[in-house]
């Protein structure tokens, strides 16, 4: 069946006059004559049979129906131009896998260990974009991500990585003894979406603290640990946070205690993607990565 679709050269001079605004500046970027832009937009249009620009003495504006496609059209093109890239930086070997992914935890637990699945996989790409919370995947470019929560969404399918355990760290030059800390004297470093952490941690190893909700906020489980990295006061992070700089002495474990934040760390994926060839080596790697840990 023969599709219903406009050409490329059209789809492409509409998503630039969009963006611009302009039918001028959208022939000066595709280095073709304004007559040109406007003879494919004018196609368009008669394609479609639905008016996409308002013309008038000043220049051209979307109509509403315009503001609409323009930006499906752009996130179609983004598409296509990607999957072009890939197959002519591939020679149409290999595959790409776009992942989703909570950027603290992409920073310092899974791009350590990446290159391990790199090396054996060289015919696969690993690209990593930021997204912390749910979103549908229809709607975006993602064959997967890794999720920080309770559980995986609807529609998904899911592996569980790990839970995330939470240490109490700070500095070496604010603590004499790593095993008899006084509470009282330590600034406790607060993290602003967590505001009863320190109150839940210390009543789990038998501690108290008058003022345990006093201290300096920080937003990011990042900013958190660099605070507690410049001697600023006690963090409470998550273990796989800090685990180079407790290696290098850089921080101190305060005593032995963990405790459970009830979260957990998930490779979630789109029911559809479950057997889908690049993202099952991906899943094995990873599964194999995380199995330490996991428990406990």
């Amino acid at each position: 069946m023969r599709r219903h679709l406009p050409s490329t050269a059209a789809l492409t001079a509409f998503e630039s006059a969009a963006r611009h605004q302009s039918f001028t500046k959208a022939a000066d970027e595709l280095s073709v004559t304004q007559s040109a832009v406007c003879r494919q937009i004018g196609a368009l249009e008669d394609f479609l049979k639905v008016k996409l620009f308002r013309r008038g003495r000043r220049g051209v504006t979307l109509t509403e129906a315009g503001i609409a496609y323009s930006r499906k059209v752009a996130a179609r093109l983004d598409e296509v131009e990607r999957d072009t890239l890939d197959v002519m930086a591939r020679g149409g070997q290999g595959g790409t896998l776009e992942l989703g992914v909570v950027p603290t935890f992409a920073t310092k637990w899974l791009l350590p260990r990446l290159r391990g699945f790199l090396e054996r996989h060289p015919d696969i790409t690993v690209n990593l974009t930021s997204r912390a919370r749910p979103f549908l995947f229809d709607d975006t470019p993602f064959d997967a991500a890794i999720h920080a929560g309770e559980a995986v969404w609807p529609g998904t399918e899911g592996l569980f990585l790990m839970r995330e355990r939470i240490v109490a760290v700070c500095s070496p030059a604010l603590l004499a003894n790593a095993d008899r800390v006084d509470w009282r004297a330590l600034p406790l470093l607060q993290m602003s979406t967590r505001p009863y952490a320190w109150r839940h941690w210390l009543a789990s190893c038998g501690a108290e603290v008058d003022q345990d909700m006093a201290g300096p906020r920080f937003e990011l489980f990042s900013m958190l640990a660099e605070a507690a990295l410049q001697g600023l006061g006690a963090a409470l992070v998550p273990r796989f946070l800090v685990e180079d700089e407790l290696r290098r002495g850089a921080l101190v474990q305060i005593g032995d205690h963990e405790t459970d934040s009830g979260r957990s760390y998930y490779l979630i994926y789109p029911e559809h993607k479950a057997e889908d060839g690049v993202l099952a080596c991906f899943r094995a790697w990873l599964d194999g990565a995380a199995r330490d840990y996991r428990g406990g």
